[in-house]
């Protein structure tokens, strides 16, 4: 499970940021907290704030990393290999001010990991530069993050140190060998199979990201099917199941698969939704393309929500009211809220403009979170367990989230002006 996510000099977000997934000794829903070791640790978090204040750049940063980790082998190579250098992922930093433009980033997490025999918390990160991987660390402690961190292996290029002492010692000579400027330690251990390392990597792999603010990833997104989608009934009946949960008119699929002239390993299928007639026992079918926005982004959730509850790993979803009524929302969050549902303690960070997800009997204070930006365009994230008003008081469980956001009481709104440019004069 995730316990926290830290990072800097990313986007809009210029100085040391961090989103919290540990619980605070706040009273309210404790039966949602997830106890493991001597953690414990929310199922979701979700954060709100005005357009362009950040929101998903956070979405954006996580995933920065993550794809980092899985990709970096593809970007190691010798300096006239223009293709590898062409490949290579560079974070865009902060660029309002000089030094940010031309500074580092970090990134940073630490998660849970409940084994047979223990509990162990993780500390992975790294630094990226124009130039490449800058430092990179991995550590652990047993049952908690308050007790000592272990090393297990620690980098840094501009100091030229290396420590490999917690690796087993006959792979410690194969990552120096191995080891290039832009590849990250976790990265060619796991293709090593060292198990430490395509532990942690595969900790990634497992991570889930739907990112609904851009077109062409909801398109994308749109055309996934879940596994076994066209060969098996059940898994057909599931997904039925799930839609009815806001649309009952919907009783089946056709699925086709069409065939294609491309050498690729992808298949191709022509999917329509089978509809009742009313009054009678006759159906109609529609092509899946045609259903509403809303059906067709609850149907490219469906993959995605599934793994995510089966392994018990972590969904990032940025936007996750558009196009949805507040009712679906709230019953998509829901479904990580409920234990009986989330057996696996799998999480849900997702991004949101739906003030009304604010109602104080669905999230704990320490679940939710803001984005504000200010007038030099820096960026800050904060929640509203840690939040303090003018008065110098924190936030009580028993106020109305909603009405006091809306009037700016958290901050995290737009300032808005009238549009008097069109205004006649």
């Amino acid at each position: 499970m995730l316990l926290q996510f830290n990072f800097k000099n990313f986007k809009s977000f210029r100085d040391d940021t961090t989103l919290d997934l540990s619980a605070t000794k706040i009273t309210e829903f404790s039966d949602r907290v997830i106890n493991i070791g001597n953690e414990k640790v929310l199922p979701t978090a979700a954060i709100f704030g005005a357009n362009a204040s950040g929101k998903s750049n956070v979405h954006e940063a996580f995933r920065f990393m993550a794809t980092y980790v899985l990709r970096s082998l593809e970007f190691g190579g010798d300096s006239s290999d223009k293709k590898s250098k062409a490949r290579l992922l560079k974070p865009t930093p902060f660029l309002f001010d000089n030094n940010s433009a031309n500074a580092e980033s970090t990134f940073e997490v630490f998660f849970i990991d409940s084994e047979e025999r223990s509990v162990k918390t993780y500390n992975y990160g790294f630094v990226l530069s124009k130039n490449g991987v800058e430092e990179e660390w991995l550590s652990y402690a047993l049952k908690s993050s308050r007790n000592k961190f272990k090393t297990i292996f620690y980098r840094n290029t501009i100091e030229n140190e290396l420590d490999l002492s917690g690796l087993p010692a006959k792979s410690r000579e194969n990552i120096e060998v191995s080891l290039e400027n832009e590849t990250l330690i976790v990265s060619l251990g796991a293709k090593l199979k060292i198990a430490k390392l395509k532990f942690v990597r595969d900790w990634f792999l497992d991570l889930n990201f739907a990112d609904f603010g851009k077109p062409i990833k909801n398109l994308i997104m749109s055309r996934l099917i879940p596994d076994e989608f066209d060969v098996n009934e059940n898994v057909r009946h599931n997904v039925v199941k799930y839609l009815s949960s806001f649309d009952n008119s919907i009783v089946d699929f056709d699925i086709e698969e069409i065939p294609s002239d491309k050498e690729d390993d992808n298949k191709h299928f022509k999917i329509e939704t089978v509809h009742k007639v009313i009054d009678s026992d006759k159906t109609v079918s529609i092509p899946l393309h045609e259903e509403s926005a809303g059906t067709l982004k609850m149907f490219s959730l469906y993959p995605v929500l599934q793994e995510t509850l089966e392994t018990g790993s972590v969904l990032f979803i940025d936007e996750l009211n558009a196009r949805l009524h507040p009712l679906l929302v709230r019953s998509f969050i829901i479904t990580f809220l409920n234990p009986e549902i989330n057996t696996n303690h799998a999480q849900l960070v997702f991004t949101s403009h739906d003030s009304w997800q604010l109602n104080g009997n669905l999230l704990r204070r320490d679940e939710i979170w803001f984005t504000e930006k200010s007038d030099n365009g820096i960026s800050t994230l904060y929640s509203l367990a840690d939040f303090i008003d003018e008065d110098g008081t924190k936030i009580r469980k028993d106020e109305n989230y909603e009405k006091n956001y809306l009037l700016g009481k958290y901050g995290a709104v737009p300032s808005l002006k009238t549009l008097d440019m069109f205004k006649e004069e």
